[in-house]
C-alpha cells in the first residue's frame, strides 16, 4: 500500500473530472449531495473505476441490515488514529456512491466503506478489502431485497475464497452462517435483539435451540462459534479478556455493540481498543440521527428505523412515558414500497407514550396502532403534528425517507 494512488489513466481522470461534475450540478439543483449521480456518470465512462480508485487503499467494508452507517462512521474515527480515512460517511453505499466517496481519497490510507446488503459480494470482488464487517441480517425492503437465508447464502458463497479478515456477529445465526465458510474470521458477540429472521438453522431447517448466551441446532450441530470479542454490559472484552469502558455520545444497547465491532475492526489494522474507544466518542450523530433540535418551539430527537429490528432497538432509547412519540412511515423506492412489516413492530411498547402519527402511509401506521391499542393522533405534516403533541422532548421516530423529510422540515 501507498499513501498516494499511482496516477490515474486519461480514461480514469475525465471519469473522476465529469462525475465531480454531475455531482456539483446536482447539489446546485437541490437534488442531494450528487454522489449517487456523480458516481453513476463516472463508472459509466470507466467501468474499472471502482477497482482503480481502491488500489493504493487498506478498504473495510461494513454490510448489515442494521446500523452498518454508524459503524461505518465509528471504524472510521477509531482508523484516522493511525492515517487519513475516505469514507462513505453520507451513506450512498451502492457502487455508484462507494465510487464517488472513493475519487475524494487519493490522499487516504484507509478506505472505510459501508456496502448494501446486495451488493456487498460485488463491491467485494472489485475492491480487495483487507476487512469485511458483518453485523446482522434481518427482513428489510421486501420488495427488493432477498429473502434473509437467501442473502446469507450468497454472502457465504461470495466471501468462502476471501482474503479479508471477516469480523462477523457470532449471536446472528445468518451472520455466522454467511461467514463460517471464510478461511479467516474474528468472532465478536455483539447481541442480537431482533431473532423473529432466526429460529431456523441456516445448515439444515431445523429449529435452532436458544439456551442462555448462545444458539446451536439440535439437528445438525451448526451452532453459536466462540467469540474473540465481547460486549459486556458497557465494556468490551478483547481477545485476552480486558475489559475496555465503552464510552459514547451515541445512546444505546446497539450502538455499544457497533462500537465493540468498530474496536475489533480497528485492532486488525493496529489500532488498540483504548485509542479506538477514545476516538469513538467523538462520534456525536450519524447523518443526523440521533440529533436534538429546537423547532416550533419545541424539542426534537431524530431516530431513524427503518425495518423491525431497528423499531425494537429505537423503542429502548426514548424518554419514559408519557415522552411524546411523533411516528414517520414512508413507502417510497428506497424505503420499499411494500409496508406489511409494520405487523412485525412490537407497538404495544409504546403504551402510555401519546403518539402523533405523519408521513405517506400514514393511515398504514394508524391502523398498526389501533390494532396495538395504543393512543394516537393522525396528521398531515409534521408542523400540525408537532405543535399538537403533548409538552416534553419529542421523540421522532421515522423510517428512511421519512426522516430526511423530517430532517428537512426542521431544517436539520
Amino acid at each position: 500500500m501507498t499513501e498516494s494512488t499511482a496516477p490515474l489513466s486519461p480514461r480514469s481522470r475525465i471519469a473522476v473530472t465529469a462525475g465531480r461534475a454531475a455531482a456539483a450540478v446536482s447539489r446546485a439543483a437541490g437534488r442531494g449531495s450528487g454522489s449517487v449521480i456523480g458516481g453513476r456518470v463516472a463508472l459509466k465512462l470507466d467501468p474499472e473505476l471502482l477497482r482503480v480508485l481502491s488500489g493504493h487503499l487498506d478498504i473495510v467494508l461494513v454490510s448489515a441490515t442494521n446500523g452498518k452507517t454508524t459503524t461505518t462512521r465509528l471504524i472510521a474515527e477509531a482508523l484516522r488514529a493511525a492515517g487519513e480515512v475516505v469514507s462513505n460517511a453520507l451513506g450512498a453505499n451502492m457502487p455508484a456512491g462507494i465510487t464517488s466517496a472513493l475519487a475524494q481519497g487519493s490522499r487516504a490510507r484507509y478506505g472505510v466503506l459501508e456496502v448494501d446488503e446486495k451488493y456487498l459480494t460485488a463491491v467485494a470482488a472489485e475492491v480487495n478489502p483487507k476487512v469485511v464487517a458483518l453485523l446482522n441480517l434481518s427482513r428489510d425492503q421486501l420488495d427488493r431485497a432477498a429473502e434473509t437465508r437467501m442473502l446469507a447464502d450468497h454472502w457465504r458463497e461470495g466471501l468462502k475464497d476471501t482474503k479479508a479478515v471477516v469480523v462477523a456477529n457470532c449471536d446472528d445465526p445468518l451472520v455466522t452462517w454467511a461467514a463460517s465458510d471464510s478461511p479467516n474470521v474474528v468472532w465478536v458477540a455483539a447481541g442480537q435483539e431482533w431473532k423473529d429472521d432466526a429460529w431456523s438453522c441456516p445448515s439444515c431447517g431445523g429449529v435452532l435451540q436458544r439456551p442462555e448466551g448462545g444458539w446451536a441446532c439440535a439437528e445438525c450441530g451448526f451452532r453459536r462459534p466462540s467469540p474473540t470479542w465481547a460486549l459486556a454490559g458497557e465494556t468490551v472484552l478483547d481477545p485476552h479478556g480486558t475489559a475496555w469502558p465503552i464510552r459514547l455520545q451515541l445512546p444505546g444497547r446497539a450502538n455499544r455493540a457497533n462500537a465493540a465491532t468498530a474496536a475489533a475492526v480497528a485492532a486488525v489494522f493496529g489500532v488498540a481498543p483504548g485509542p479506538a474507544l477514545e476516538r469513538m466518542y467523538q462520534v456525536t450523530a450519524v447523518a443526523g440521527r440521533y440529533d436534538t433540535v429546537t423547532w416550533q418551539d419545541r424539542e426534537l430527537r431524530l431516530l431513524l428505523a427503518k425495518n423491525p429490528a431497528g423499531w425494537l432497538e429505537t423503542f429502548s432509547l426514548i424518554d419514559p412515558p408519557p415522552a411524546p412519540v411523533l411516528l414517520s412511515v414512508n413507502a417510497r423506492s428506497a424505503d420499499g414500497t411494500d409496508t406489511s412489516w409494520l405487523w412485525d413492530v412490537d407497538y404495544t411498547r409504546l403504551a402510555g407514550h401519546p403518539i402523533v402519527v405523519v408521513g405517506d402511509r400514514r393511515l398504514d401506521l394508524a391502523v398498526r396502532l389501533e390494532v396495538a391499542g395504543q393512543n394516537f393522533r393522525v396528521f398531515d405534516t409534521v408542523e400540525q403534528a408537532v405543535r399538537a403533541a403533548a409538552p416534553g422532548r419529542i421523540e421522532a421516530i421515522a423510517n428512511y425517507t421519512a426522516f430526511q423529510d423530517l430532517r428537512r422540515a426542521v431544517g436539520n
